[in-house]
């Protein structure tokens, strides 16, 4: 959910910065020069906000050691921005620096500057109340310029940064004019097989049950049909339904089995291993892979577009690959009855028969709530009612609860105004303690995601107070800066994951999104941009909940969410989540260790130019010939000694998983 929070206690300050920015002396532009604020910056790709012309990030006009500029692009890192110069500009000058407004904090910035595909402007790391460079790049006879600014490889906070009295000089005879232009989205380096008619098994290889709640698991399978299942050895409590292919019942013991499962079809038949283990805290034994509904629809989500969503986990194929929960966010809560029991309001005329026809499909039906009074869009939160709420949503058979941090935060104590709290480890971790123990006292499996941005280093402590999950930063949306700043703060947190307990990252934004605003419309994405998504979300070992309009997936979409070999990177049993080994400027090499002794390994291009990327064994802790799979182009691509090199796209990645000798 999106959740911007205005700040009204700024206003004055605000005020009297832009203020003083119309006091700034307008530098006289130079004859045949223009400025780079009067492009078109809805072209840049940013960080955080928007740019705007002539303003800072937080809307100032540009101040670099206290120097007030009349012109000029604020930004936040990461970012880019190209102009297509028309071979018509001689010399691009600025003024760059961190702004004044982010003088005193910890903004750790780069400026580069790229022309026709050559770096030929790099500052370094610039940081706040530095004293701002002035860069000044030939032009002549060029045909496109790009601008970066990077965050220095500590994450983008604070990183505010201004491309001050920037100007684009041309040639006196120039008869057009340089325009702003998007970064060229190449061809998505990926190959889309053609189905297998072959029955084959998907999906996690473990799962896990408390001893006497329901149990409910589909398996997960394709092939050419009629299908029918089997499962040896399962154990005792457990059924199968061999036509529909779920197993359903409840454990009656603690302890693991392996079953055996097995799908024959009109091409023939394959088996596979299931570990079931049953406890307490047996849940999420990999990532939760699924589909939720806000990045779509958002308050307009009602009964029918979740059972729609639930038809088409079947029909698109998801299911078969392992996707299981079918989630609502918010905007289904009612009025209290009052007793304060909780009810779903008109759109959701009856719960408990929602869940029962996800279930029918073998699927699992998650809910959202908030520790606070109101939930994010204004509904009745769970707070001071934990346990109620717990327990009707058992009654409901309600199986993943997303718990939004939201007006929690105007009660907690300890902290500030608005975002600018500090809370203290015990207040962050309070509300998910009180939820955690009304969920075990509620008679059912309810997988726990815990949703508070990040804040107080969450990764360290969320298994500690029960989550099965936990978000690791804000909210995503549909464009570069996000999903780059996301997967670029995802260094260390690698340390708290594991099998029950991931790191999540947000949910997925690729296929047609809208957030509830009208129809949905094409992901902003490009399609080599949605592969760097899915490919850092399966070596996070994140959960995966499509946020799309299921029934409007088109090939690549399907293609992106259903490769096998990717997916059984994000459900690798082993847990471990990837490590960034590797950083250099826009470019990063990610490694996790898998079960069967391999190592997944993600080459990711945030640059706006293909480039080669190379991964060194030593970095993997390995030695000697190692034979390289890419799991997007699906083939075996050679044995290599040393090391491994593949050309990336811009704004690109590489999945693959590197063997070591036998």
């Amino acid at each position: 959910m999106t959740r911007h929070l205005l700040l009204p206690c700024l206003a004055l300050a605000v005020a009297v910065l832009v203020a003083a920015g119309r006091r700034a002396h307008a530098q006289e532009l130079p004859p045949n020069a223009i400025w780079l604020d009067t492009l078109d910056l809805s072209k840049m790709t940013i960080g955080w906000r928007e740019p705007q012309a002539g303003r800072s990030v937080e809307g100032n006009s540009p101040k670099l050691k206290g120097q007030v500029f009349a012109h000029g692009v604020g930004t936040h890192a990461r970012s880019e921005f190209m102009v297509d110069l028309k071979r018509v500009a001689t010399r691009f000058a600025a003024t760059v620096g961190v702004d004044d407004e982010k003088a005193d904090s910890p903004a750790t910035i780069t400026f580069e500057v790229w022309v026709d595909a050559k770096k030929v402007v790099d500052t370094g790391v610039m940081r706040g109340g530095e004293t701002p460079e002035q860069i000044d790049v030939d032009l002549t006879g060029a045909k496109r310029l790009l601008l970066v600014v990077g965050d220095a490889g500590d994450g983008i906070d604070s990183d505010h940064a201004d491309w001050a009295n920037a100007m684009i000089v041309v040639r006196p005879d120039a008869k057009v004019r340089p325009a702003a232009m998007a970064v060229p989205a190449e061809p998505p380096r990926m190959t889309i097989p053609p189905p297998d008619p072959r029955p084959a098994i998907h999906g996690p290889g473990i799962v896990g049950s408390t001893p006497g709640r329901p149990f409910l698991f589909l398996i997960p399978a394709t092939g050419e049909g009629p299908l029918t299942f089997s499962a040896a050895g399962l154990p005792e409590g457990l059924t199968l339904d061999p036509k529909i292919g779920i197993i359903s019942g409840s454990l009656r013991n603690d302890g693991r089995t392996v079953v055996k499962l097995g799908v024959k079809g009109a091409r023939g038949a394959a088996t596979r291993d299931l570990l079931i283990v049953g406890g307490t805290q047996k849940l999420a034994l990999t990532p939760p892979l699924g589909w939720n509904s806000w990045n779509v629809w958002a308050w307009t989500v009602d009964d029918a577009k979740v059972r729609a969503a639930a038809d088409w986990m079947v029909k698109s194929g998801l299911a078969a690959h392992g996707y299981q929960y079918v989630n609502i966010d918010d905007c289904w809560e009612g009025k209290r009855r009052a007793n304060g029991e909780i009810t779903s309001n008109e759109k959701f005329p009856d719960m408990k028969a929602l869940a029962d026809y996800v279930h029918s499909k073998g699927l699992k039906l998650g809910i959202y709530s908030s520790p606070g009074p109101l939930t994010c869009a204004g509904f009745e939160g769970s707070y001071r009612h934990e346990q109620q709420d717990a327990n009707t949503w058992a009654r409901w058979s309600v199986d993943y609860l997303k718990y939004d941090w939201c007006s929690y935060g105007d009660i907690a104590e300890h902290g500030s105004f608005l975002w600018f709290r500090h809370f203290s480890l015990a207040e962050l971790q309070k509300p998910y303690r009180i939820m955690r123990q009304a969920l075990d006292n509620c008679g059912r499996d309810i997988v726990f995601s815990l949703c508070q941005y990040g804040m107080g280093d969450v990764w360290e402590w969320g298994a500690q107070v029960g989550g099965n999950c936990w978000r690791t930063g804000g909210d995503i949306n549909d464009s570069w800066g996000s999903l780059q700043g996301i997967y670029a703060s995802q260094s260390g947190h690698e340390r708290g994951a594991g099998p029950g307990q991931w790191n999540d990252p947000d949910m997925l934004v690729v296929g047609k999104v809208g957030w509830g605003w009208g129809r949905p419309r094409k992901s902003d994405l490009t399609p080599n941009e949605q592969i760097v998504h899915i490919t850092m979300w399966c070596l996070f070992a994140a959960p995966m909940l499509a946020g799309c309009d299921l029934s409007q997936m088109d090939g690549f979409t399907v293609a992106l969410l259903t490769n096998d070999e990717a997916l059984d990177v994000n459900q690798d049993p082993l847990g471990k989540a990837a490590r960034r080994v590797r950083l250099d400027g826009a470019t990063e090499v990610w490694a996790r260790p898998l079960f069967d002794g391999s190592t997944a390994v993600g080459l990711v291009n945030g640059g706006a130019v293909a480039t080669d990327m190379t991964v060194t064994w030593s970095d993997l802790g390995l030695e000697g010939g190692c034979r390289v799979r890419d799991l997007w182009l699906h083939r075996n691509v050679g044995e290599f000694t040393q090391q491994y090199t593949v050309e990336v796209p811009a704004h690109g990645a590489v999945l693959l998983k590197v063997r070591g000798p036998a």
